[in-house]
C-alpha cells in the first residue's frame, strides 16, 4: 500500500458562477468525498488551502526569484489536497475520478509520495 498526493488544481473563475447556496452544496459533495474515504480507511489527511496562490521559488544564477505562484502565466492555483492510502496509481486515480472536483474544478495531480525516503 502506497501513499498518493491529489492536488486540486483551479482557475480563478472556475466557481465563479456559484451563488452561495449552491457553494455550500458543492463544499458539501467535497466533505461527503472526503468522509467516503475516511470511512473506507484511504484518507490519511486533507485541507483546502487559501486563495492566495501561495509563493514560488525560483533558483535563477545564483540567486532565488520569489513570485506569487504556483502558475502565476495561468493564473492556476491549487487549491486543496488529499493524501490518500492506495494500492497503486490506478487505485488513486480511480479515486480521483470519483472527487467532485472533476466536476467542478480545472484538474488534478495525481503523485505517488517516497514512502521510503528518510529526510
Amino acid at each position: 500500500m502506497g501513499q498518493f498526493l491529489l492536488l486540486l488544481h483551479e482557475l480563478p473563475d472556475d466557481f465563479a458562477d456559484a451563488s452561495p447556496s449552491e457553494m455550500q452544496s458543492i463544499v458539501q459533495e467535497y466533505m461527503d468525498w472526503r468522509d467516503s474515504l475516511d470511512r473506507d480507511g484511504k484518507l490519511v489527511s486533507s485541507n483546502k488551502l487559501q486563495e492566495d496562490g501561495g509563493k514560488n521559488l525560483t533558483r535563477e544564477a545564483g540567486s532565488i526569484r520569489v513570485t506569487d505562484g504556483p502558475y502565476t502565466e495561468a493564473k492556476e492555483v491549487v487549491g486543496g489536497y488529499f493524501l490518500v492510502e492506495a494500492a497503486d496509481y490506478d487505485e488513486a486515480v480511480a479515486m480521483a475520478r470519483t472527487c467532485p472536483h472533476m466536476t467542478y474544478g480545472h484538474r488534478i495531480e495525481v503523485l505517488a509520495v517516497d514512502l521510503d525516503y528518510e529526510a
